[in-house]
C-alpha cells in the first residue's frame, strides 16, 4: 500500500508516526473519507471543502494545498488500481513535546491512503436495524475530528446488540447515528436534525437533499423526538460508505411495514442514477 505523507507518496512500511504526534496523544486532528466509484472520486470538492472548514475550526494549518492533495490523491488511486473503494485523509496538528495548549512552531501532518471498499449492496437493498443510545459526545460534532470515542462506544453497543447502527439522542431529541446521519419520513416528508454543532453535516446527506428537491420531496431540517423516530413511516441513514440505507427496525420495534419504504427507494434510485451520470 502507498501512503501520502504531506506532499510525498511513500510505501506504507516507510511511514512512521512520531510518539508525540498530537493526533496520537490527544486525538488533535481531523479526517475525511471519500468514495471512489469507477476509479473516480465522488463529491471530492465537497469533502475537501469540509476538511478545510474543520481545519479552520481547530486552527490547524493544512501542510499542503487542497489542490495538491486532490492531485496526489488521484495518483494514489491510480497506483493502487482502485475502481471501487475509499480514500482516507487524516490531518493532525503535528508532533511536539506534550502540552495541552497549542505548541508554538508546530507543523501539521497529513496522511492519506486509498483502499478497496465494495459498495454495501445487501444492506442498501434489505435495510438494517438500529438501537438507541444517549449521545455523550462533545458539543462540536460539526467538526470532523478524530476524537471519536463517543462514536466508538455507540457503535460497539450496536454490535453487542446485534444491530448495524446506534442512533444517538440528547435527552428525547435524536441527533444522528454513530457513523451516519439519520432521517425519518412522515406523510411523505423528510425530517432530519438541523446542521448545527450537534451533528456532522454529512456530504451524502447534502446529496440526498438535492435528490429530494429534484423529486419534489419536502425536506425539513427540524429536530424530532425518539417517539417520532419510532413512529415514523420510514427511517434511513446516510453516509459515505453506507450511501442511503433503510433502517427497518429500531430498538426491536418495526419501522412502518418493516421493509424499506417507497421514499427511501425513490431516493436510492435517484442516487444510482447520479452515480451512473458521473461515470
Amino acid at each position: 500500500m502507498k501512503v501520502l505523507v504531506n506532499g510525498e507518496i511513500r510505501d506504507r512500511s516507510a511511514v512512521q508516526v512520531d510518539l508525540e504526534d498530537r493526533g496520537f496523544q490527544f486525538g488533535d486532528g481531523i479526517y475525511e473519507v471519500i468514495r471512489i466509484y469507477n476509479g473516480s472520486f465522488f463529491t471530492l470538492t465537497e469533502h475537501l471543502a469540509r476538511l478545510e472548514r474543520s481545519a479552520r475550526e481547530l486552527k490547524i494549518k493544512l501542510p499542503i494545498s487542497v489542490d495538491l492533495l486532490a492531485e496526489k490523491a488521484m495518483q494514489l488511486v491510480e497506483i493502487e488500481g482502485i475502481e471501487e473503494g475509499i480514500l482516507y485523509i487524516q490531518v493532525t496538528r503535528g508532533a511536539a513535546p506534550r502540552v495541552h495548549h497549542f505548541p508554538e512552531q508546530i507543523e501539521a501532518n497529513l496522511y492519506a491512503y486509498a483502499k478497496v471498499y465494495p459498495r454495501p449492496l445487501n444492506t442498501i437493498k434489505e435495510g438494517v436495524t438500529a438501537i438507541l443510545v444517549e449521545d455523550i459526545r462533545w458539543l462540536r460534532c460539526d467538526i470532523k475530528s478524530t476524537n471519536l470515542l463517543g462514536n466508538v462506544l455507540a457503535k460497539q453497543a450496536a454490535k453487542e446488540a446485534g444491530a448495524f447502527e446506534a442512533i444517538q439522542h440528547r435527552g428525547n431529541l435524536v441527533t444522528e447515528g454513530s457513523s451516519s446521519n439519520v432521517l425519518i419520513v412522515k406523510n411523505n416528508k423528510i425530517f432530519t436534525h438541523p446542521a448545527n454543532n450537534l451533528i456532522l453535516n454529512g456530504i451524502t446527506r447534502q446529496v440526498l437533499f438535492t435528490l429530494a428537491k429534484e423529486a419534489g420531496i419536502p425536506v425539513i431540517e427540524e429536530s424530532f423526538s425518539v417517539e417520532e423516530l419510532l413512529n415514523a413511516d420510514e427511517v434511513m441513514m446516510t453516509s459515505t460508505t453506507s450511501e442511503i440505507t433503510p433502517i427497518i427496525a429500531v430498538q426491536g420495534k418495526k419501522i412502518g411495514t418493516g421493509n424499506p419504504g417507497p421514499v427511501t427507494r425513490q431516493l436510492q434510485a435517484a442516487f444510482e442514477e447520479k452515480l451512473n451520470l458521473n461515470r
